[in-house]
């Protein structure tokens, strides 16, 4: 069976994209200052307080990029909505890659010096959140408080058949009470009222303080696995098999009987 695969001329340009809008992104988190590196980074170049998620950022700019595609090819009417938790470098990143957000600020410029104020403002004082948040040109999600990405995609389809919402769902995010139960909105939509809901689950493994319960579950039956596992260890470096967790139960306090001393 032949298939149609992307062009290297368009790869090329897709991955020179994906990996602007990655730069856009880390340098929102950390550089203070030298936005081009046109010096070597220095102490001072580094912001001091540092706050937002390098680990949810390159997967939501793959995604951007290729909705992106897809979009210009068929004339999609298609929005993003970033659900993970402090993912703001990735949508402010992109938006400003494709021009929308200098139109709105006209102050944070498409050169050096609006560079540097996009990268300085970015969850600094008297800045922008470390989230999806109103300040986002096109914004109608407000990602600092997890859970809710789903609902509002669901939402914004409800009575609007030709809208499609593309919804990135953080892993750790997936664990809250109100996103899992906005995986049953998909049985209130009409397919000839409603538009459609695209839910992408971001399965990078870990949320703000310990690895996540999908990244730990294994998919299949029996002795079986539907895709193979791998756990990420320290230094970057990855190793095989299943994560090995210390015993903690020998630590647990007993339970007192009611009304007794502690």
């Amino acid at each position: 069976m032949k298939t149609n695969t992307l062009t290297p001329e368009l790869l090329d340009k897709m991955d020179a994209y994906w990996r602007a809008a990655n730069y856009l992104s880390v340098a929102q988190i950390y550089l203070y200052d030298n936005p081009l590196l046109k010096r070597p980074l220095a102490l001072t170049d580094i912001k001091r307080m540092l706050l937002g998620h390098w680990g949810t950022t390159p997967g939501q700019n793959f995604i951007y990029v290729h909705l992106n595609r897809v979009i210009n090819k068929y004339d999609l009417d298609m929005i993003y909505v970033s659900g993970p938790g402090h993912g703001g470098p990735a949508v402010v990143g992109n938006t400003y890659l494709e021009g929308t957000y200098s139109e709105i600020y006209p102050v944070i410029s498409q050169d050096e010096a609006g560079l540097q104020k996009l990268f300085k403002q970015f969850s600094f004082p008297g800045g922008i959140p470390s989230h999806a948040s109103p300040e986002c040109p096109g914004s109608i999600h407000e990602g600092g408080e997890l859970g809710y990405s789903l609902s509002h995609s669901f939402g914004a389809v409800f009575d609007n058949p030709d809208l499609i919402v593309a919804c990135c769902v953080g892993d750790g995010e997936a664990e809250t009470g109100p996103l899992a139960t906005s995986w049953q909105s998909n049985k209130f939509l009409d397919p000839v009222t409603d538009g459609a809901v695209l839910p992408i689950l971001h399965l990078n493994g870990y949320k703000i303080a310990n690895p996540t319960v999908l990244a730990r579950t294994r998919i299949g039956s029996g002795g079986g696995c539907a895709r193979a596992r791998r756990v990420p260890a320290r230094c970057g470096q990855a190793q095989s098999g299943a994560a090995q967790f210390p015993d903690l139960r020998p630590r647990r306090n007993p339970l007192q009987p009611s009304g007794s001393r502690v």
